[in-house]
């Protein structure tokens, strides 16, 4: 068990401070390089470390949930995770690019192949290539990929990497 106990708590604090810091670069939209990928992923090394932290502290832990602090503080979390399940109105809601791509979104793919700088037809095909198969000029992004903004977004980014648009006059 000295094994453990030499693991469980400097993995647990390390994964911590990895999680912590990456939380608060993604939550003011400060993150880059391999921020996102690291929380995502690592977050696994955090829930070892703090199973193995929980297992070597059985007897404390215990003891702290048979107390009605630790099961108020247990339960307010628990609260608090089941509502962040709960869907809010999206309106005034996400990252301040939504809106602009959204709008993209909504355009016919003449429109879009204008703010692109390309012609509609080299639109077409960049859109084919990027997995949404476009029948007619004016459908837009969203008549084909549907209202998942992700989706849209992704399909977008691939049909704008590279494009350097004609600036307006």
């Amino acid at each position: 068990m000295q094994a453990t106990r030499l693991w469980a708590t400097p993995v647990t604090a390390g994964a911590t401070l990895l999680l912590s810091v990456t939380g608060i670069l993604m939550f003011f939209h400060l993150d880059s390089g391999l921020n996102k990928v690291a929380h995502e992923w690592l977050s696994w090394v955090f829930l070892a470390g703090v199973a193995l932290h929980a297992m070597v502290n059985l007897g404390g832990l215990k003891r702290h949930l048979a107390s009605r602090r630790g099961q108020a503080l247990l339960a307010t979390f628990a609260l608090v995770t089941a509502l962040s399940f709960i869907p809010l109105d999206s309106k005034g809601d996400g990252p301040p690019f939504r809106a602009p791509l959204s709008a993209l979104a909504q355009v016919p793919v003449a429109t879009l192949a204008e703010v692109a700088g390309i012609t509609p037809e080299q639109m077409l095909t960049r859109l084919q290539v990027a997995g949404a198969p476009f029948i007619s000029l004016e459908q837009s992004v969203a008549d084909v990929v549907g209202p998942d903004a992700r989706a849209q977004t992704e399909v977008l980014g691939r049909v704008f990497a590279n494009v350097r648009p004609k600036a307006a006059l």
